[in-house]
């Protein structure tokens, strides 16, 4: 197997809030949501702390049994992440460390994916290239901004920083919720509502996991199409989806032309490849 990463922060002088996990069997990368100053988080951690321990007690979990349902892995890495709270932290307040979480479990016969919040699996399968995302916490973000027209705003005002903050604030009344949307934060049970399925391992070809920060070269700036992204990853490397979108981000540093909450995202990329090239 082939495997390629990358995982850059949006900027080097802040932790980087994402991970990504690459051992025998399973890829997944994760994203710290970024909690803006001035919300509470009813907890002494940061997202960076929650992505580093969930990223490795899922690594683990996978190791110890990778015959174990993918669900349950997660779940249990949720579960032991809580545990090291150590009982210093609310953890039913809605602000708690969050991550989305893409993972793809591989054997010889069958691909198993599973999905929580933002993140893209983009997958060659059968001649076909096909994503799967989450699409619950975007239709609550457009809903909420259907609610709440609001002009567009330069990144690093006043303005837009305050727009943020109360974009997520409102976010978090709908976070592992039924009628919301669900990422990994405190709760065991949010696995259970993740997006997940499975196809015959013998048909992948080529695959890859990404972060917002990442997948917008494709779902958000339209650099390339997802059979390109691929070839891109293959031909120049992991990295090379992270210059394309830091370059598309540079030329417009002030979101005027590409509304966003942040100048760069930190932005992972795993991809593998499983058939070799002939």
């Amino acid at each position: 197997m082939d495997v390629r990463l990358t995982c850059q922060p949006g900027d080097p002088a802040k932790p980087n809030e994402d991970a990504v996990v690459a051992v025998p069997g399973l890829l997944a990368v994760l994203d710290g949501v970024t909690s803006p100053d001035g919300l509470a988080t009813g907890c002494v951690h940061d997202p960076s702390w929650y992505v580093r321990r969930l990223s490795a007690h899922l690594a683990g979990g996978h190791l110890t049994a990778p015959e174990a349902d993918l669900v349950d892995i997660v779940a249990g890495a949720i579960k032991a992440v809580r545990e090291e709270h150590g009982g210093r932290c609310d953890l039913d307040h809605p602000g708690n460390p969050q991550s989305t979480l893409a993972a793809l479990r591989l054997d010889p016969v069958r691909c198993e994916y599973l999905l929580l919040g933002d993140s893209t699996i983009v997958l060659e399968h059968g001649g076909t290239v096909t994503t799967v995302t989450d699409r619950r916490n975007y239709d609550v973000s457009r809903r909420l901004r259907a609610a709440r027209p609001a002009r567009p705003t330069r990144i690093g005002s006043s303005e837009h920083t305050k727009r943020i903050l109360g974009a997520q604030q409102r976010m978090r009344q709908h976070v592992n919720r039924p009628d919301g949307y669900w990422v990994a934060a405190a709760d065991p049970g949010a696995a259970r509502h993740a997006v997940r399925g499975h196809l015959h391992g013998d048909g992948l070809v080529r695959a890859a996991l990404l972060t917002d920060g990442a997948s917008c070269v494709v779902d958000q700036y339209d650099l390339t199409d997802w059979p390109g992204l691929l070839d891109l990853i293959e031909t120049h490397g992991a990295g090379h989806v992270v210059d394309l979108a830091r370059d598309t981000e540079r030329a417009d540093p002030d979101g005027s032309a590409r509304p966003r909450p942040k100048r760069h995202d930190d932005a992972t990329v795993a991809y593998c490849r499983l058939i070799p090239r002939r």
